[in-house]
């Protein structure tokens, strides 16, 4: 039985993936945490559901999986001929890049020369030796004053002000490093749902106490009122947090004692 499961004629690729992935003895999440993907891909990948697979994804993500698990997709090549997208492209000539290269360093160096040669002594041959240079008065610096901003704060979607709590509530800002679904909801008011993509921003405000609900927590960075929340959530795993009227983390006891519920966002940027 092990034989025919190694065999090439499976019916799939995504079927010999899923066999190689359980002849190692690795599971769904494990395999996704390996490879920093989240469990809804892997999934689409083994089903070769290629519609839940964003567009243009669905060649990479099954050679990066096959590769991780040893499978040779060329093993299968009526089967790897069955997955969309283009043809992978031939693999770049090193000798190629390193040529383009030197070229493309020698045409910038060229340009920089010319440019140089054209600003620096260009001054000095418009303007005849003999005439004086005539100063030329200056005025004081110009005040400028912002104009007042018209009507209340933007709404979801548009630019928002820094303030991390105003009247018009808190800041919340959300960036995932995969697909994912996230809802927030506030008292009474109607719950925002949102699908965020790779590395695609959402901020908002929200007012008075409410939660943040995401199907996949380890691929969102997630910051309430200026500060980084640390809720350790691996990927795959759903997370939801619940948070005061300023902003402040109601931290679950299993989560404080592993990791400190907010960080300032200034220091995770510097460290």
């Amino acid at each position: 039985m092990s034989g025919q499961e190694g065999a090439p004629h499976a019916s799939g690729i995504g079927d010999a993936l899923r066999q190689a992935r359980i002849d190692q003895g690795l599971s769904l999440h494990a395999l996704a945490f390996d490879l920093n993907l989240s469990v809804r891909i892997l999934e689409a990948v083994e089903a070769e559901a290629w519609d839940r697979v964003p567009p243009g994804r669905e060649r990479p993500y099954a050679r990066q999986i096959a590769e991780r698990l040893g499978v040779d997709p060329e093993a299968f090549p009526e089967q790897w001929n069955q997955v969309p997208g283009s043809v992978d492209q031939e693999p770049p000539d090193p000798r190629r890049e390193h040529q383009e290269r030197i070229l493309m360093g020698a045409l910038s160096a060229g340009t920089l020369l010319l440019v140089l040669w054209l600003v620096v002594p260009g001054r000095n041959l418009r303007r005849p030796r003999d005439q004086a240079e005539v100063p030329v008065e200056r005025a004081g610096p110009a005040r400028w004053k912002p104009a007042e901003p018209e009507g209340p704060f933007p709404v979801v979607g548009e630019v928002l002000p820094e303030v991390p709590v105003n009247e018009e509530g808190v800041l919340v800002s959300m960036r995932a490093q995969d697909t994912c679904e996230v809802t927030v909801a506030a008292g009474g008011a109607p719950a925002q749902k949102r699908s965020l993509r790779i590395s695609e921003p959402w901020r908002l405000r929200v007012k008075g106490p409410f939660s943040i609900t995401v199907d996949n927590g380890g691929v969102v960075v997630v910051d309430v009122a200026g500060r980084r929340i640390r809720h350790g959530t691996a990927v795959g795993e759903p997370w939801t947090g619940n948070f005061g009227e300023n902003g402040d983390w109601i931290v679950p006891e299993d989560t404080a004692s592993k990791n400190p519920p907010t960080v300032p966002e200034t220091d995770q940027e510097g460290e």
